[in-house]
């Protein structure tokens, strides 16, 4: 079985040292939430996470979810856990007091995401969806709606979800087919069927809340005709008690790769009763609210995941033993303690940490989850000056950094996951290929985050032909502009220079990437659209870099303070800028060779 220990050393680094944004820090709210508050919610979740939830991860992959007699069935310990999960208020860490919420930030509450990712993605799977639902109830609801279903979301006792896929349609959603008819009181009778429907049916709450699009008879073709509307799978009465089943079942589960004990279900919907949710025909915008919050958790799930599988390397590697190693150093040692007559046999093996690539496979684990954790806490205070700063042209430009990043966040940190769980498994070699270890698991569960919340080819078209070409606001312009301050802020300091200048090296090639895509989206989108995922990659290893510069900035600056700490930092800052960073290089010389190799060729 794997084992876990949350990273809290790190993320208080981060909570301490690099709240740099000078906008999050003007938020009023959040001016109580101190170090001490933060470190304390922190040793909490880890105990949580530790001691409750990761036991859970193996109990929900070898008894999954089940379906019988029409109704889910958790795996078992779940519903115990769930029930210790909300009467301790994780549900409402992050949501308004207003309704029961405990109103703490993004800097926080993104780094409980990342520990119950570790700990067992199935069990947050169930919470996860409740929060995105909250957040498009918040943003979207009326007032009455707002008052009858958030305290109760929040609370934990119902938990919510997103209903958008159907069996003809995935990524297309102007093919939904689910019907929405108004009645004379203003509510919708809804019939049609849902797919690939995570957390859509459980014993774990008193109702599910699910968000669902569908068509008006009126509407036009199209996304141009979507609604959404709410649809408790029980009905709820005027004074928010539970009333008489709606027309909501589950027909089936599916059996899956990886997140078993997950239940991801097909809904039926028949004149199943449900309200509007923001404007008609605008309902794919209103969920959308839910969908790139979702994106952005999703990323941090394989932010998670890779966590998990980089410590039990690790340690791992540090206790087997396997072949001699060329480490001059280690053959040194060697030899002074067989003089001594500590090692008898002249054929005794080596830890396999001191064989270079097993620390080079290792080192590359370490450099990228580290790098990630900055960004997402960099993107954390975006994220709370778009929703709460007063200033509404500061809002809208920590919106624009918060769109640009969000399908670069899904998409980097879910395939770096698939990276670092598969060597992960290679360090552990057959050991890793059976169930008894635990670390094929976390590879079968990262599996999905590539895929769900809009797979990540999808992803890079978005980044490129609708977040990248935006000539009003020159998105892209801004965040290399800053990145450039960054690197003009470091010029003079001996040791980080040689790698700010490494960085504005590869920041030239990003630039003349993005010239590229400019010039080829007027006269060859096939070759953008080949090149959107290489494109992805490369600002995707850009943010990380940035954010690595600004850690050696704090590193180099409190030395004195924790040498350890940060001597770690700044070496494994080093391995980032010239074992990872060069990856750009394929990345942009792939991308600019064109397409017409791809498109005429003539597949039998």
């Amino acid at each position: 079985m794997v084992t876990y220990a949350a990273p809290i050393n790190d993320m208080m680094f981060l909570f301490e040292k690099l709240k740099d944004n000078p906008h999050y820090c003007e938020l009023e709210k959040y001016k109580e939430v101190n170090s001490d508050l933060a470190k304390d919610i922190l040793e909490q979740a880890a105990k949580i996470t530790e001691n409750l939830i990761l036991p859970l991860a193996k109990v929900g992959d070898e008894i999954p979810a089940t379906f019988e007699n029409g109704a889910v069935r958790t795996p078992p310990g779940y519903k115990e856990a769930y029930k210790k999960f909300i009467e301790d208020g994780w549900v409402s860490l992050s949501c308004d007091p207003e309704y029961g919420g405990q109103g703490i930030p993004k800097t926080i509450s993104a780094f409980f995401d990342e520990m119950l990712s570790s700990s067992s993605l199935s069990f947050k799977l169930y919470s996860e969806l409740s929060i995105g639902a909250y957040n498009c109830i918040l943003h979207h609801g009326t007032e009455s709606i707002k008052k009858k279903f958030l305290p109760k979301i929040v609370k934990g006792i119902w938990s919510g979800t997103m209903c958008l896929t159907e069996p003809a349609c995935g990524t297309d959603l102007g093919l939904l087919k689910t019907k929405a008819v108004e009645q004379p009181d203003g509510t919708f009778e809804l019939s049609g069927q849902k797919i690939f429907i995570t957390s859509g049916d459980h014993d774990l709450t008193e109702n599910i809340i699910h968000l669902v699009l569908a068509r008006t008879p009126d509407a036009p073709s199209g996304t141009k005709g979507i609604s959404l509307f709410l649809v408790p799978k029980i009905q709820v009465k005027e004074d928010g008690s539970l009333g008489p089943r709606n027309g909501v079942s589950t027909n089936s589960i599916e059996s899956k790769m990886g997140i078993k004990g997950s239940a991801t279900c097909v809904l039926n919907f028949d004149g199943a009763i449900g309200y509007m949710i923001g404007p008609k025909n605008k309902g794919l915008g209103s969920m959308f609210t839910m969908m790139n919050l979702e994106r952005i958790v999703v990323g941090i799930q394989g932010l998670g995941i890779s966590e998990i599988a980089y410590q039990n390397a690790l340690n791992y590697s540090k206790e087997r033993k396997q072949g001699k190693t060329n480490n001059s150093k280690t053959k040194n040692l060697t030899k002074l303690l067989k003089k001594i007559n500590f090692l008898k046999s002249q054929n005794e093996a080596n830890l396999i940490i001191d064989h270079a690539d097993i620390r080079r496979s290792i080192l590359n684990m370490k450099s990228i989850i580290e790098g990630e954790r900055a960004l997402s806490f960099w993107l954390a205070q975006q994220t709370e000056v778009s929703l709460h700063h007063s200033d509404k042209k500061i809002k809208q430009e920590a919106s624009d950094f918060v769109s640009l990043m969000t399908p670069v966040v899904k998409s980097l940190f879910t395939d770096m996951g698939m990276e670092i769980t598969s060597d992960a498994m290679q360090i552990f070699g057959g050991y890793g290929y059976t169930k008894d270890q635990g670390i094929e698991q976390l590879y079968r569960d990262n599996r999905i985050t590539p895929i769900y919340e809009g797979t990540n080819s999808i992803q890079s078209v978005d980044l490129v032909f609708r977040k990248l070409i935006n000539k009003d606001r020159n998105v892209i312009g801004r965040y290399i502009k800053s990145i450039e301050e960054e690197i003009k802020k470091n010029k003079n300091h001996p040791q980080i220079k040689p790698l700010a200048e490494k960085l504005n090296y590869y920041l030239k090639t990003m630039i003349n990437f993005t010239i590229w895509i400019e010039k080829n989206m007027k006269v060859s989108k096939d070759d953008v659209s080949a090149a959107c995922n290489d494109y992805l990659k490369v600002l995707g290893l850009i943010a990380l870099s940035y954010s690595w510069l600004k850690v050696l900035a704090v590193s180099y600056k409190e030395m004195n303070t924790n040498k350890k700490f940060f001597e770690d930092k700044i070496e494994t800052a080093n391995f980032f800028f010239k074992r990872v960073l060069p990856r750009i290089d394929a990345h942009y010389n792939s991308a600019i060779s064109g397409t017409k190799y791809i498109m005429d060729f003539k597949f039998n």
